[in-house]
């Protein structure tokens, strides 16, 4: 069997546990069903007590199995690891958390009169939707996760090779699988967004002289124009189009759902078949609607890539910009480390004519300190040691994400400094924010802005009292946020420090008891997916145990910090830096170099946005993850 990706079948579930879509591909189900009786002539005697599920199921029968491994795993996800309630066979009894996201579901076939295991299942949860997708695997690994489901020991034992992470490793289909889910999850929830390039204010000699002839009509004199994936965005304050940005075809799905008909028409042409092939939804839709024409053949000693559809024309640039997420946990305390992680990727949008190759080196890996890298499907990395790695790709039309990684924060903290915050009254609490910004930070890199948010979910704001020392303050029902530096007034080259004392009023608890912990318990069914409608017998919830247990250790008079969910409270910071990254991830615009050679302008730009930065109470509770002894 050969080594690629390719999809049996998919389905698309709601919140009831129906199947509301579901597609099969026969040519790869064949396939599979020459590979169990292949499998079956060689081993005759099978130690695995479920034997392969050699057909696919049936729109109920899936449906039956997943409601039933829900009410058996306690959730939709499961549990992970394995506990008291974890039963042998089960996923939660391999003992490994990657069991959320692989799963396996055993079909009951009555008049077989045995269960039947089907994996390894790909699960992704996009709004109120449950997507699963199987991947063609071999029917010896579905056998060797059988047996790991029978194992009495439990979680990857050291010098093994008998444990699910080896097995993965032996499975690439199994990434192939979550692209497609991920990328059917943005379809039917309308979350279809394209990466963000930033393109310089200032226009170069080039660009001035384009927006000048495309002003008296010269840039029309082109071939047929082709949609692209969407426009690149300036780094203009206002945040307004540059000059000559591209507009985008793509609709505005929004909210709206998409019908079963488009979903069909978009696997249909992504993944013919059951083979991805091109999961660009943008690509998908401009074919969809403009085809093809003559113009649109390229050279036939070329050979067109399928995430390349159409070839580009007109002026030639090429745009990459570093996006960066920083995560931060702040404590301020001596016996718990502040902990900074960084998430960044770079985004790439190639205008160049033809199927041309671009390659550059990235340097400073070791400084920069990358714990983990992936890449576009179009990216070849050749060249690779402890401190260099070269990189290849031929670009796809419009904007796209060129690789992805996770890193260390190579400067300090952006935001650093200590929030207190206790009560003086049962309806009244002190606060004290003492931070500093962009220490040690020297230009080009500059913060746009700073916002703080104190979130109290579980009481009503009446009023607040103090002044900062520097921005401005104001309140909605259930947060106080506090702008430090807003857009237009960035600060570069120099560090400030900001404190904020001040005391907040609540209403009083007990009018507000009931309709807080209502709209507590009906905030959390909303956000979490594993969220369950109905328990099975004599079994174990995690949710509702979680939200019973919780409700019952939490009274709200002998709460010490009553402000939020688990009495932990906390400070949220929203900020955007713009001018160089935080993990030392560049590209050297003179290293890029373009095959066949052509005169194309290189751009780089980079930008950090925070994620979850928080800044715990210093004066109350917080959770901390213990660091493991080496």
């Amino acid at each position: 069997m050969p080594n690629d990706c390719s999809i049996r079948a998919l389905w698309i579930l709601n919140s009831f546990d129906a199947v509301v879509f579901s597609r099969r591909f026969p040519v790869v189900e064949k396939r599979w069903r020459a590979a169990v009786q292949s499998e079956k002539e060689s081993s005759v005697d099978d130690p695995v007590k479920y034997t392969v599920f050699s057909s696919l199921p049936s729109d109920s029968e899936l449906a039956a199995a997943f409601f039933e491994r829900k009410g058996r795993e306690g959730s939709v996800r499961g549990f992970g690891i394995r506990v008291t309630q974890s039963r042998e066979g089960s996923d939660s009894w391999v003992d490994d958390p990657i069991t959320r996201h692989i799963i396996g579901l055993y079909i009951n076939k009555g008049e077989e009169g045995e269960n039947n295991l089907l994996w390894p299942l790909a699960l992704h949860i996009k709004g109120p939707y449950c997507i699963l997708i199987l991947p063609l695997v071999e029917p010896r690994h579905v056998k060797a996760y059988a047996k790991l489901c029978q194992r009495s020991d439990c979680g990857n034992a050291v010098m093994t090779d008998e444990h699910l992470s080896s097995l993965l490793l032996d499975l690439p289909s199994i990434t192939g699988a979550f692209m497609v889910a991920h990328a059917i999850g943005d379809i039917v929830t309308g979350d279809v967004v394209e990466p963000e390039v930033v393109v310089s204010a200032s226009p170069s000699v080039g660009g001035l002289l384009d927006s000048l002839t495309g002003s008296i009509g010269i840039s029309g004199i082109s071939s047929r124009a082709k949609p692209v994936a969407a426009p690149v965005a300036s780094s203009t304050p206002s945040g307004t189009a540059a000059i000559g940005a591209l507009a985008s075809d793509v609709p505005k799905i929004g909210s709206r759902l998409l019908d079963k008909d488009a979903l069909r028409s978009f696997i249909s042409s992504a993944m013919p078949f059951g083979t991805p092939m091109d999961l660009s939804y943008s690509n998908i839709f401009s074919i969809k609607v403009n085809g093809f024409s003559s113009l649109d053949i390229p050279p036939q000693d070329l050979k067109q890539p399928a995430w390349k559809p159409y070839l580009y024309k007109g002026k030639q640039r090429l745009l990459f910009t570093i996006h960066e997420t920083l995560h931060a946990a702040m404590y301020d305390r001596d016996e718990i480390p502040d902990r900074l992680s960084v998430s960044g990727q770079i985004n790439c949008r190639a205008e160049l004519e033809g199927l041309p190759d671009v390659s550059f080196p990235l340097t400073g890996l070791t400084t920069a300190k990358i714990e983990s890298l992936s890449f576009h499907p179009c990216a070849q990395v050749p060249e690779q040691n402890v401190d260099k790695q070269a990189l290849m790709f031929s670009p796809p039309l419009g904007n796209f994400v060129l690789m992805r990684y996770q890193a260390a924060c190579g400067l300090g903290p952006p935001v650093k400094g200590f929030y207190q915050l206790s009560m003086v009254s049962e309806d009244e609490g002190a606060f004290l924010f003492k931070l500093r910004l962009m220490e040690g930070y020297k230009s080009p890199l500059t913060m746009e802005f700073c916002n703080v948010t104190m979130p109290f979910p579980r009481r009503r704001i009446l009023s607040f009292d103090g002044t900062p020392s520097i921005g401005t303050v104001s309140n909605v029902e259930h947060s106080v946020e506090w702008k430090i530096i807003t857009s237009g007034r960035g600060l570069s080259g120099k560090s400030i420090e900001a404190t904020f004392p001040g005391t907040v009023r609540f209403a009083p608890w007990q009018t507000q008891r009931l309709s807080s912990f209502r709209s507590v318990f009906e905030g959390t069914a909303d956000d979490d997916s594993d969220n369950e409608t109905e328990s099975t017998n004599n079994m174990v919830n995690v949710e509702e145990f979680l939200m019973e247990k919780m409700s019952k250790d939490l009274p709200p008079v002998d709460l010490e910090e009553p402000f939020s969910w688990q009495a932990y409270n906390y400070a949220k910071v929203s900020f955007k830096i713009v001018g160089a990254s935080l993990s030392g991830m560049s590209i050297d615009p003179k290293s890029v170099s373009i095959y066949p050679a052509v005169k194309a302008p290189v751009e780089l730009s980079t930008q950090i946005a925070s994620g979850d930065y928080i800044l715990w109470n210093t004066l109350g509770k917080c959770p901390s993850a213990v660091s493991a002894k080496v």
